[in-house]
């Protein structure tokens, strides 16, 4: 959720390159957060790019608090 905060829109294949984690561990963990409602998916041509939502930068935002 922090990488997303800082960099709007990324795949699931950028944010495993990123966090330098496996693909199928990163994809669980996008999925998770999206059944949570705290990321957003859109499809942008051949790739599915993912945001926080609102409720996603408030959870964070109270996390950062703890």
């Amino acid at each position: 959720m922090e990488l997303l905060s800082k960099q709007t829109e990324l795949s699931v294949a950028e944010i495993c390159d990123k966090l330098k984690i496996n693909y199928k561990t990163g994809a669980e963990h996008v999925r998770r957060l999206a059944i949570a409602g705290m990321i957003m998916k859109r499809n942008d041509n051949n790739s599915v790019r993912h945001a926080l939502t609102k409720e996603g930068k408030a959870a964070l935002n109270f996390l950062k608090t703890i």
